[in-house]
């Protein structure tokens, strides 16, 4: 548990001070971080961790479980609040690249990284494309297709694995994932700097009353218990092996992602309280996420 929260804390600090000083600056530094960072650092850490079948069936479980919660969280008794699409989606949609990877660093051993990365893959691209349609764009079925074709394009996710799998089948493999594992480490630090300054963004813009934490207590309730809670219940139904239950319920403790902030921005509709629940749920899982860790790690 020291071990993420020094990993995160500082990261996370330095961030929140320089966007909150400077609220366009997570912008500017995110385009070219997801552009070529990110993918350099999913390639470098799948090539650490092996690439295997899991990766797959992580992408694959992760549709199965948010698409469950989108359709049935609302018919939870006391959880009426995720009627709202913004909230369901935010309930279960989690920053598994900036804030979930990290995670699986410091509680599961590196064979969990490819578990961890297909899992985001996944549910990167269920957000993506059916996110505007729920929270109030309206598509054609053209303009949909296109968007989840872009959406697997753009991926930084799909950029690092197709990379993996090149350098993989080159004779030079052990030596690029020796040469690329520190630098993946970096681009981490730098990406939760990122998520510091979007923090500290909407820290300074001011909190409203609609993005408090009381009127968000049940949605931050559901995506920081429930939500991993459900995926562990539903990896040990469908009988996945330990390490396979333990990284994916241990994804499912990632806070809400920046994702949802910025398909309500796109569609113009539900920003506050967004905003609010990716600022609160980052905040608390400071503290939950790694008890979660704790807990997955000591009952396997």
């Amino acid at each position: 548990m020291l071990r993420f929260l020094l990993e995160l804390l500082p990261s996370l600090l330095i961030g929140f001070w320089a966007g909150g000083r400077h609220e366009t600056l997570s912008t500017r530094l995110a385009t070219p971080l997801v552009r070529f960072g990110v993918p350099i650092s999913v390639m470098g850490l799948l090539l650490k961790g092996g690439l295997s079948g899991d990766m797959l069936r992580a992408a694959g479980f992760a549709w199965l479980a948010m698409a469950l919660v989108l359709v049935g969280a609302s018919r939870l008794p006391g959880f009426a609040e995720l009627v709202s699409p913004t909230l369901r989606l935010g309930s279960c949609t989690g920053n598994t690249a900036y804030f979930g990877v990290p995670l699986a660093l410091a509680f599961l051993p590196d064979e969990a990284l490819p578990i961890s990365i297909g899992y985001d893959l996944g549910a990167t691209l269920l957000t993506w494309s059916l996110g505007p349609l729920l929270i109030g764009a309206q598509v054609t079925g053209s303009q949909r297709l296109r968007g989840l074709l872009s959406s697997i394009a753009a991926s930084p996710a799909t950029r690092g694995l197709i990379g993996a799998l090149l350098v993989q089948a080159t004779p030079w493999a052990a030596l690029v994932t020796d040469a690329l594992w520190w630098p993946s480490r970096v681009v981490i630090v730098l990406a939760l700097m990122v998520l510091g300054m979007r923090l500290g963004s909407i820290h300074s813009k001011g909190i409203t009353s609609a993005a408090r934490p009381l009127p968000l207590l049940r949605p931050l309730v559901a995506k920081l218990l429930l939500y991993p809670f459900f995926l562990l219940l539903l990896a040990s139904l469908l009988r996945f092996e330990p390490l396979m239950v333990q990284a994916v319920a241990l994804q499912g403790a990632a806070p809400t992602a920046i994702s949802l902030l910025l398909i309500t921005e796109s569609v113009g509709a539900d920003q506050e309280r967004a905003a609010g629940l990716v600022f609160w749920s980052t905040l608390l899982a400071l503290f939950t996420a790694p008890v979660w860790g704790v807990l997955l790690r000591s009952q396997f």
